[in-house]
């Protein structure tokens, strides 16, 4: 076996190169040192193989995102051995290089899965444009791929609202935050806007120009976000027909969002910490370790640390992201913002609804005002778009048993002085618009099932 490993250059000679693990299989000695030479300085790190075989042999170890591999090789063909790699779910970029070919070989050679063909003899810029041109098809995938999750779990919030003290607090903390590339864990009730500050966080660092993956640990299920995280191999379990990439995969280059955090199970935590301090993953059923480039972010509506007392969740990895902590205000501590939120709401979701804008009077204001808001940002915009729909502040909602309406207008509700028994007021109100369905009932008040659940419970309601 002959094969070479250039480990990665301290200094890149172009800015702007992708951080990538390059493949090269060819057996001329002075053409593998040629490519060797023009990329090594370039890119992360270099392997070189003179055979299928070798190069297969670096492929079960390393992580590889292009393969440079000519098509005439001792024993297996170029050709032969990518429609072996495509078979068992090699997804990254293939160039195949040749000296001899045509019209009917390089055809061959594209429906085998290669990304790109070359004719030798070739100049360096021909090859680094090759190598640019894989490297902005695997980032254009990973873009895509993102932009289709990119369903907002928390949609309309718009920036950040709001000029109360513990607003500017927060922004401060986000500028300090943002330009340092460490772990950040996001702790606050559901709806404080935790997805919201993760992307300022993003798009005030190092790595805006990368992607923002979000994932709500809560949504998939436990059997599943190993995969869903880490990627797969081929074969790794019951129904994995071909390999897949992960999340960590299309955030390299940017930040993973790691969203109710609290929910990983705890052998998953084990193996998120393993990546965090090692700076690689290990996909499900695979040898290969990837190396990784990206922030994470973590969030959670839950005190962790009492998470960590009750034995749910793992104290290391609590201290591993806890390198920098930023806690969210519930609405209820910077209700001076509501009616600036009101207002930004209103201006945002009009247009979008097609209707006129709320008129909004200062009394409605007040009784705003005096809401507690258990579902805190999120609830106060759901119940601004209900009301752009219906046509008039929904203060109904928030005083149930009370009509209002054009009619009385003159006349203001009376309003509970007791906050509690008004957001329980509240709260039953929605459910019994819904008819007792609570995750309906749930996404209206902007809390997540579990907590609508927790606070029916201490009721004592059905």
């Amino acid at each position: 076996m002959e094969t070479s490993f250039i480990p990665p250059s301290p200094e890149r000679t172009l800015e702007g190169w992708p951080d990538w693990s390059i493949l090269i299989v060819d057996d001329e000695q002075g053409m593998l040192n040629f490519l060797v030479k023009t990329l090594a300085p370039r890119c992360h790190f270099v392997m070189s193989a003179t055979s299928a075989e070798d190069g297969a042999h670096w492929l079960r170890g390393h992580h590889v995102d292009l393969v440079i591999l000519d098509i005439s090789l001792p024993g297996k063909s170029g050709v032969a051995w990518l429609k072996e790699l495509r078979e068992h779910g090699f997804t990254g970029e293939v160039i195949l290089i040749t000296a001899f070919a045509d019209l009917d070989t390089a055809i061959e050679a594209l429906r085998a899965g290669a990304s790109d063909f070359i004719l030798k003899p070739f100049r360096v810029p021909q090859i680094l444009n090759a190598v640019k041109h894989c490297y902005e098809r695997s980032r254009l995938r990973r873009e895509n791929f993102v932009l289709r999750r990119a369903v907002v779990s928390t949609p309309g919030l718009g920036a950040l609202v709001g000029n109360s003290a513990s607003m500017q607090q927060l922004r401060e903390s986000i500028a300090r935050v943002a330009p340092v590339n460490s772990t950040v864990l996001l702790q606050g009730e559901s709806g404080t806007g935790k997805e919201l500050v993760a992307r300022e966080l993003h798009a005030l660092g190092s790595r805006a120009g990368g992607p923002f993956v979000p994932v709500n640990c809560a949504a998939v299920s436990p059997e599943l976000i190993e995969s869903e995280l880490f990627g797969h191999a081929k074969g790794a379990f019951t129904g994995a027909t071909r390999a897949r990439d992960g999340l960590f995969h299309y955030a390299q280059g940017g930040t993973l969002f790691l969203d109710e955090i609290a929910e990983l199970p705890l052998p998953i935590q084990a193996t998120l910490l393993r990546a965090i301090e090692d700076l690689n993953i290990r996909p499900v059923g695979s040898e290969q370790l990837v190396p990784l480039n990206l922030r994470i972010v973590a969030a959670t509506n839950r005190q962790l640390s009492d998470e960590v007392t009750a034995g749910r969740f793992r104290k290391d990895l609590y201290f591993r992201l806890q390198v920098v902590d930023l806690t969210l205000p519930p609405l209820r501590q910077h209700k001076d913002d509501i009616a600036e939120l009101v207002a930004h709401f209103n201006a945002q979701l009009a247009p979008s609804l097609g209707v006129e804008p709320l008129r909004i009077s200062e009394q409605e204001m007040d009784f705003l005002r005096q809401y507690d808001w258990p579902g805190n940002v999120r609830e106060l915009r759901n119940l601004i778009e209900r009301s752009l729909i219906l046509g008039s502040l929904n203060v109904s909602a928030l005083y149930p048993g009370e009509a209002r309406g054009p009619a009385a207008d003159t006349q203001a509700p009376a309003r509970p002085t007791d906050l509690h028994t008004l957001e329980k007021m509240h709260i039953l109100s929605v459910l019994d618009s819904v008819h007792g369905d609570k995750t309906r009932a749930a996404q209206l008040l902007g809390v997540s099932r579990r907590t609508l659940e927790r606070r029916v419970a201490e009721w004592g309601a059905a």
